[in-house]
C-alpha cells in the first residue's frame, strides 16, 4: 500500500481534533468499530498494538473500504512500524521518542508522532525534523497548565495531548494554541467494545465532538 503524505495526515488529524486511540481484544469488532467512529463524525483510530488483534484489527479494516484514517499506536520498534504500515497503517504513534523509530518512518515517507514531556525530548524532537508531537502522558503530569508552561518556549511546535483526557477536561486543551487535536479512550472503552455496545460508541464520540465544535482552530497549517 501507498504511503499518504505525513502533511495530508496532520492536517487530516487537525480537522478531525480527537483521535479515538483503541485497544482491540477481537478482530471481528473491527469494522463495527470503525463505522460506530464514522457514525459519530471521527473517521480515524489509532490502534494500539497492545493485544495479539491489533494487527488483524488494522488489516480488517483497511480492507473493508471504510474511509478512516487508521494509525498505529504504541509502537515501540521499527519491526512494528513495518507490520502496521503492511497492514493498512497510515500514521504511527509511540509512547515516547524512540530515535530509530522516527528515523525509520522519517526515511519512508511515514506519518510518526513520538511521545514528549520535556523540553529536551520537544528539542530533540524539532531537531530531528518533526513539528506535531504526542504529548504524553498529559493529565498525569499536570494537564494543561504543565502543558502551556512547557511548551511556550517552542512556537513553532504543535502536539496531541493524550492520557486521562476524556469529555469532562477536554476543552481547555483546545484553548492551548499549541493544540492540533488530542487522543482520547473515552468513548472507545474496552469493555464498550467486547461488549459490542457500538450505538453507545457513536454516541458519545458525536457528544465529543459536539463539546468542540465551532472552538478556534490553529490558523497555520500542518508542516510535516
Amino acid at each position: 500500500m501507498t504511503t499518504l503524505p505525513a502533511h495530508d495526515v496532520a492536517n487530516l488529524i487537525g480537522h478531525f481534533c480527537i483521535v479515538p486511540v483503541v485497544t482491540v481484544e477481537h478482530a471481528e469488532d473491527a469494522v463495527p468499530l470503525a463505522h460506530a467512529l464514522q457514525a459519530g463524525g471521527l473517521p480515524v483510530m489509532e490502534i494500539a498494538l497492545r493485544t495479539p488483534a491489533a494487527l488483524q484489527t488494522i488489516t480488517a479494516v483497511a480492507k473493508s473500504g471504510s474511509d478512516i484514517l487508521l494509525g498505529a499506536g504504541t509502537v515501540l520498534t521499527t519491526e512494528q512500524v513495518k507490520s502496521a504500515f503492511d497492514a493498512g497503517a497510515r500514521f504511527v504513534v509511540s509512547p515516547g521518542l524512540n530515535r530509530k523509530v522516527v528515523e525509520y518512518c522519517l526515511s519512508q515517507g511515514i506519518a510518526v508522532y513520538p511521545g514528549v514531556l520535556t523540553p529536551t525530548e520537544i528539542s530533540t524532537a524539532l531537531d530531528m525534523g518533526l513539528d506535531l508531537l504526542k504529548f504524553f502522558p498529559a493529565q498525569a503530569v499536570g494537564g494543561v497548565n504543565y502543558l502551556k508552561a512547557v511548551v511556550a518556549p517552542f512556537p513553532k511546535a504543535r502536539f496531541i495531548p493524550t492520557g486521562g483526557i476524556d469529555e469532562s477536561n477536554i476543552v481547555p486543551y483546545f484553548q492551548v494554541p499549541a493544540v492540533w487535536a488530542v487522543g482520547g479512550s473515552w468513548m472507545v472503552k474496552k469493555d464498550l467494545i467486547t461488549q459490542k455496545r457500538f450505538s453507545e460508541i457513536t454516541k458519545l464520540t458525536a457528544e465529543g465532538r459536539k463539546l468542540i465544535s465551532g472552538m478556534k482552530r490553529p490558523s497555520r497549517s500542518a508542516g510535516s
